[in-house]
């Protein structure tokens, strides 16, 4: 996988086998009606709601797009608990597909409507380089905004892409609050290695 021609790793843990992790808060509160975005590099583009996934094609979707980037949180959650969160009727899955592939997938957090969560965005590896993620990323927002929330919020931290953050700013995004942790290298547990 290479982003403008630079190979990414994520960081190595220290001899505690932690990982330091800064974590950006970022929110929106009007609709920033930002000009279209450049035309991704791809072809036929489609953007489905997936309805109650099953648990197996939402782990597909978390861990081939989390897995570059270190997503853990639900790596260790069993079937059932997985399977109410992603079958919520306030919970929006919606898959990014290129020529019929599944290229990405946004999910949106509507428990509280005034509130909207982009709780995950992300482009599969494979997939990234071709302008996907901030024609996504803008498809997201006026998604979110279509429901007229009086704020629509996200975070990202030090293990996503690299221009991450930036594009977030870029789509309208303020960052509000940041903050560093500490974490176990999640490359070192148990659901990391069923996988």
């Amino acid at each position: 996988m290479t982003f403008d021609d630079q190979r990414y790793l994520p960081p190595e843990p220290g001899p505690d086998g932690k990982i330091d992790v800064t974590i950006t808060y970022l929110e929106m509160r009007e609709h920033p009606h930002i000009a279209k975005t450049t035309q991704p590099l791809a072809g036929h583009l489609a953007v489905i709601q997936a309805r109650n996934p099953t648990v197996g094609f939402y782990r597909f979707l978390y861990y081939t797009a989390g897995e570059p980037w270190l997503w853990y949180e639900r790596r260790s959650m069993d079937d059932n608990t997985l399977a109410t969160l992603v079958t919520n009727s306030n919970v929006r899955i919606y898959v990014l597909y290129v020529d019929g592939v599944p290229a990405g997938y946004v999910e949106l957090n509507l428990q509280v409507p005034s509130d909207v969560e982009l709780t995950y965005f992300a482009i599969f590896p494979e997939f990234i380089g071709r302008r996907l993620g901030p024609w996504l990323l803008q498809w997201a927002v006026n998604t979110a905004w279509s429901g007229e929330p009086e704020r629509f919020r996200v975070n990202t931290c030090s293990l996503d892409h690299p221009k991450a953050l930036l594009i977030y700013q870029q789509q309208g995004f303020t960052p509000y609050r940041q903050e560093t942790v500490r974490i176990l290298d999640p490359r070192q547990l148990p659901s990391w290695r069923t996988t």
